[in-house]
């Protein structure tokens, strides 16, 4: 996909203010990762949360402000009154290219949202800016390999064990994005090993979820179990549409679980999370029907101001640095700095080019593993899955 001209215009400019703004970021957590972590590494956690915050911070601006994202909530007041006072490990149907920014848009209004950490594949830390940050943040990669990741999921959940403040780990347990094609892939698998057949997530890979609920049992109260869904008056959103400034709307059904009540053994803990997908394959049927998640109380998390605060001052700051910049150097007044102002911006084209790309649901890479039952509720090695895509 080629960026038309018309969007061009919009997303160079937005991308200039993300990478240049982005760079700064990375750069000081990079000089803090070295300075303070090897003496106090809650003292590194602290500062990072508030650093972290002012770049993810402008992503939510993007869905807020500028695109007009609106997120309707559907939730219990018991639910909405613990949401960012407490460790929290998140699970949800992987619906849209962004719903990990939709993540970020709760944790922002749970006041939260630099310790909002996630699982995520591996190539995402090479991401310039975004996924050098998530790194510097301590997000969990995993190769998608679990000979591989055990180790690495263990290892990275007990890191989070002191975690100074309040965290959030979203776990996205279907391994990967919902396409048709992977529902096919999925309906196919269910039907000749005798699960029960989906019709609007994928079959849930347990391994990582037991893993993840074994670790963090000792520090983390509660699961949120997040079901999305997009009604049929709206599009659903992309990381494109956003850039352009497209609205859409979002149904997000959350229901609060406590660590404390769920099953102590590994195959039960699994069961456990494949009933929660079932439940939630069938609240999503009763959105079709209704276009609503039915009774639910609705609830409006506004839009707060402080992203639209951050943006500006990272705007009036780029302005008045490229402004002095300019008038110092003389760049534009000559052929070879026309030419690396224009190789500049033709680079952040080609990088926003590649995150919005990044963040396709077709163009997501299929888990290397199919699920299904065994003694201890993860994976089986079939590669069933890959076939069908």
């Amino acid at each position: 996909m080629i960026m038309s001209i018309p969007a061009a215009a919009v997303i160079v400019p937005l991308g200039v203010l993300f990478f240049v703004s982005g760079l700064i970021i990375n750069f000081i957590q990079a000089s803090f990762f070295v300075i303070v972590w090897p003496f106090s590494k809650n003292g590194y956690r602290r500062i990072n949360r508030i650093v972290a915050e002012l770049l993810w911070i402008e992503l939510v601006w993007l869905a807020d402000w500028w695109a007009g994202i609106k997120v309707q909530v559907y939730a219990d007041s018991e639910t909405l009154e613990m949401m960012g006072k407490e460790h929290a490990l998140f699970i949800a149907n992987h619906r849209s290219d962004i719903d990990w920014l939709l993540g970020w848009v709760f944790a922002q209004r749970a006041a939260c949202l630099g310790s909002a950490l996630a699982v995520m594949k591996k190539s995402s830390k090479f991401l310039p800016v975004i996924g050098w940050s998530m790194w510097f943040s301590e997000c969990l990669f995993l190769e998608r390999n679990w000979a591989k990741d055990e180790s690495t999921l263990k290892l990275g959940l007990q890191r989070l064990k002191d975690y100074p403040q309040t965290l959030w780990l979203a776990l996205f347990v279907e391994g990967t994005r919902f396409t048709q094609a992977k529902l096919l892939a999925a309906q196919e698998y269910a039907s000749s090993n005798g699960l029960p057949v989906p019709r609007n997530v994928l079959i849930p890979r347990t391994k990582g979820f037991v893993t993840a609920v074994s670790q963090m049992r000792s520090f983390v109260p509660a699961i949120y179990d997040m079901t999305l869904a997009i009604p049929r008056s709206s599009t659903p959103p992309t990381m494109l549409r956003l850039f352009k400034g497209q609205p859409s709307v979002v149904h997000v059904k959350v229901k609060r679980h406590s660590m404390k009540d769920l099953p102590e053994t590994d195959e039960a803990v699994a069961q456990w999370c494949r009933d929660i997908f079932v439940a939630k394959d069938d609240l999503l049927d009763k959105h079709k029907v209704e276009d609503v998640f039915p009774d639910s109380e609705v609830h409006d998390i506004g839009r707060p101001i402080k992203s639209l605060v951050v943006v500006t001052s990272w705007a009036c700051l780029l302005v008045f640095g490229t402004y002095k910049f300019f008038q110092w150097s003389n760049v534009l007044s000559s052929w070879k700095g026309l030419t690396v102002t224009a190789v500049c911006l033709a680079i952040i084209t080609v990088l926003m080019q590649i995150l919005i790309q990044f963040s396709q649901s077709e163009r997501s890479t299929p888990a290397k593993v199919a699920p299904s039952r065994t003694n201890n509720g993860g994976e089986a090695s079939s590669n069933v899955h890959e076939k069908k895509q």
